[in-house]
């Protein structure tokens, strides 16, 4: 049974990516908004995202960091991993960039998000926060370890007591 999960990612560079992941149906994520709506939510300012992420969050089982090349410095998703990490949501990251965009290309590997969210008493959340490595050496083979993880990976995502 797919778990309902919040999906944090590089929503430009990675769309595409985690439209596949979403479409295997092992997880339920948020619904991902048109390019227009996103801009709509981004011109009304700070604010207007934060409140369109605690209302996408709120009642999710899980938060999944959907990771490529860039994703690390995005500053929304960072905001996302500490919003999950202080209001004690499960978080578990996953690694896309083996997947194939629109143009049939793949991805080198970005940083790991989790190490960007520093913990007050020191270290970061990468500290307790699995990231998976999908195997395969081509896209088809890390779709399908992808699909046949991903709700396993959810369900064992890393939460604080």
């Amino acid at each position: 049974m797919a778990r309902s999960t919040f999906v944090s990612f590089h929503y430009e560079r990675d769309c595409w990516r985690v439209q596949q992941v979403l479409r295997m149906g092992a997880i339920e994520g948020q619904e991902i908004l048109p390019a227009q709506e996103w801009e709509s939510v981004k011109q009304q300012g700070k604010q207007a995202i934060e409140d369109w992420i605690e209302n996408q969050m709120k009642y999710k089982a899980a938060v999944v960091v959907l990771i490529g090349a860039q994703t690390a410095a995005r500053p929304w998703v960072k905001y996302e991993i500490a919003k999950a990490w202080n209001d004690r949501r499960p978080l578990v990251g996953v690694w896309i960039h083996g997947l194939k965009d629109s143009s049939g290309s793949t991805d080198t590997v970005g940083a790991n998000p989790f190490e960007k969210v520093t913990l007050d008493n020191g270290g970061s959340v990468a500290d307790h926060v699995p990231v998976h490595t999908p195997f395969g050496s081509d896209s088809n083979q890390v779709y399908d370890s992808i699909k046949n993880n991903l709700e396993s990976w959810v369900v064992n995502a890393y939460k604080r007591s």
